[in-house]
């Protein structure tokens, strides 16, 4: 612009000033000398190269993790398997002794158990009743607990209530008889316990 308008010209850099504004960090390969065609194409070619290689490496691992999940997924499955199917193998090995237990009882008894002598029958009795008691054993140790709530408070949550009963004096909802005991694992019902229950009918008051 000139002088006229009030306004100076823009300064004009000659040749000289551009090359002492080139800047210094420019490497080697990206000097204009250095960019001709042939070099150019050697150096797409060769970050291609560079990226295609980096994308194989990153598809392999891919390849290797998908891999590894399969095989876990399948691993779990086949323990899942595994624990429906045996899981109850030590249970079963310590059930084998009572059944034994019952076999023998049964061979000793007669076709007609009528024709037991008395001391016959209370050695048979007796050995039901010790079978009996192993197998609750055997429960216990295998985290299952049995419930036989006579006496106590009636609850919904542990027990089955079958009948209502007038109790012969026992308060109201206390168990009066246990048709079937229940039975726990931990905190869950295998089975509630099967009862009857008073109606508090001919209860003493307690106050």
């Amino acid at each position: 612009m000139s002088d006229t308008d009030g306004k100076p010209e823009d300064p004009v850099m000659d040749e000289e000033s551009l090359m002492d504004h080139e800047p210094e960090d420019i490497p080697d390969h990206l000097r204009d000398e250095a960019l001709d065609g042939h070099q150019i194409k050697k150096l797409a070619e060769e970050r291609i190269a560079e990226m295609q290689g980096e994308i194989d490496g990153l598809k392999d691992q891919l390849l290797r993790v998908a891999a590894e999940l399969d095989n876990t997924r399948r691993r779990a499955d086949r323990e899942k398997a595994d624990a429906s199917k045996y899981g109850i193998t030590s249970f079963a090995r310590d059930l084998l002794s009572v059944a034994d237990n019952f076999q023998r009882a049964l061979d000793h008894t007669p076709e007609d158990p009528t024709t037991m002598d008395a001391e016959a029958l209370n050695g048979f009795v007796g050995g039901i009743r010790m079978t009996e008691k192993e197998l609750l054993t055997v429960f216990e140790r295998n985290g299952v607990v049995r419930i036989h709530p006579a006496g106590e408070p009636f609850d919904p949550n542990v027990h089955q209530a079958i009948a209502q009963v007038p109790g012969g004096g026992a308060a109201k909802d206390i168990v009066v008889d246990v048709v079937a005991p229940g039975f726990l694992i931990g905190d869950r019902v295998i089975r509630p316990a099967m009862v009857t229950v008073s109606t508090g009918a001919g209860a003493t008051s307690s106050s």
